[in-house]
């Protein structure tokens, strides 16, 4: 199956009728090149608006924490980005409705064999996490851990502002886990 068919296959499936009825596109980002696979929650309301993942506070952040442009980022084909829906689940009572159940086990797997040179999967955030490691343990723990999870995968917190006050009480992320996910993020977009 090629990528336009796995997109139109995901855009026909009925679990996603009420967002092809509204012209709303899966949003995600695959390519064969891809050496960095970036799996967060789901779209925000002005990602979908604006068709692209990231490009806000948090996706500045996110590739500050990277290391990488804006270009790398979304223009070279070495870094994807699936979340665990490709459209915006709704508002809860405080955020983001969590991605829709059994969304990313229908379609990431069929994703996934479009990039076989990943090198290094970002997990961003506690649905990614859970789905991807298997683990109960809470987010802090999880990512306090990341070394537990490398060379395969890198836990993270997700970029948003929202998370200021987390980053605060978990100075520990900034001074030791930034660093290591820059040189992960180097060694996989450099290896071979």
């Amino acid at each position: 199956m090629t990528l336009e068919e796995v997109r139109s296959a995901i855009k026909e499936d009925p679990q996603n009728a009420v967002y092809t009825e509204q012209e709303i596109p899966p949003l995600f980002q695959v390519d064969s090149k891809a050496r960095v696979l970036i799996i967060g929650q789901a779209p925000g309301l002005k990602a979908q608006e604006r068709g692209q993942l990231f490009q806000d506070a948090s996706g500045q952040r996110l590739r500050d924490w990277l290391g990488v442009d804006e270009s790398i980022f979304y223009d070279s084909g070495q870094i994807a980005i699936l979340p665990m829906d490709f459209y915006y689940p709704g508002k809860g009572k405080s955020g983001d409705l969590p991605p829709r159940p059994g969304f990313a086990e229908k379609w990431h797997p069929v994703l996934l064999r479009e990039m076989p040179d990943i090198q290094l999967t970002l997990l961003i955030g506690q649905y990614a996490q859970a789905a991807y490691l298997k683990t109960r343990s809470s987010l802090t723990e999880t990512v306090q851990h990341f070394e537990d999870f490398l060379p395969e995968f890198f836990p993270l917190a997700h970029p948003s502002p929202r998370n200021n006050i987390w980053l605060a009480k978990n100075p520990w992320y900034q001074a030791q886990l930034l660093p290591r996910l820059k040189e992960e993020v180097a060694r996989a977009l450099k290896k071979s």
